[in-house]
């Protein structure tokens, strides 16, 4: 049977995560890249603010490749759009029709998505669309996924959060307001082990600033042999 190509829409958080575990679940696809946007000034994904030097770790681990759409900071909309649109073109022509997304219910986010790839005669695939995002995070953490908060909207979270594993202790202490998987933009994740991964990525938690409005923790590379302080506590 003659796979379909696809290409995955990665932000290196756990939504992507779980999207591209079903993809990856299924024989009828192939993943030809993970395609991320970096901002250039910082050398940083864009979405949250991870080093690249992770992101490209991360995808290592994985075992697929990485495209990275590389934009300057404080780009406008028209400049993001076009940088995409030259890679999605590039895959367009080696026969990938349909780009893979890890959103769960906002509409509008992929009606947008929906609206971009419909100019160049592709299409979106959401395979996490609507599903429960309370059941969604507790099958993450049970698949043994572990990730780290890396940004949190402190209009709508506390930035205490920034920094946290995502566990069932942080769970336990998101107010009812918060949806769980973080998708009104409440908080945002960096994934470095689980069912996708060959190996962990050796991180830990560095500095937690404020940086225009947002809360960020950078991750840097851990040493070998050095323990997460999630790992000391359990010990």
């Amino acid at each position: 049977m003659k796979r379909e190509n696809l290409l995955m829409c990665w932000s290196g958080g756990k939504d992507s995560s779980l999207a591209l575990q079903t993809v990856l679940n299924d024989e009828s696809f192939k993943v030809e890249a993970l395609l991320t946007t970096v901002t250039e000034d910082y050398e940083r994904i864009s979405m949250h603010g991870v080093r690249r030097e992770l992101l490209l770790e991360q995808a290592r681990a994985i075992g697929l490749p990485l495209e990275e759409v590389r934009i300057p900071a404080g780009a406008s909309n028209a400049v993001y759009e076009s940088a995409m649109k030259g890679h999605l073109l590039r895959h367009k022509e080696n026969g990938v029709s349909r780009v893979v997304f890890g959103d769960l219910f906002l509409q509008e986010i992929r009606q947008y998505r929906e609206a971009r790839l419909a100019e160049l005669g592709m299409t979106g695939l959401f395979p996490l669309w609507h599903k429960d995002t309370r059941k969604l995070a507790e099958e993450f953490i049970k698949a043994a996924y572990r990730a780290f908060i890396v940004c949190v909207d402190p209009k709508q979270l506390s930035p205490s959060f920034c920094g946290r594993p995502f566990d069932h202790a942080l769970l336990s202490d998101l107010t009812a307001s918060v949806d769980r998987c973080g998708e009104n933009g409440e908080f945002h994740t960096f994934v470095y082990d689980g069912p996708i991964f060959k190996e962990a990525l050796a991180v830990k938690k560095g500095e937690v600033v404020n940086r225009e409005g947002f809360w960020f923790c950078d991750l840097i590379p851990r040493p070998s042999g050095e323990p997460l302080e999630a790992e000391s506590a359990m010990a």
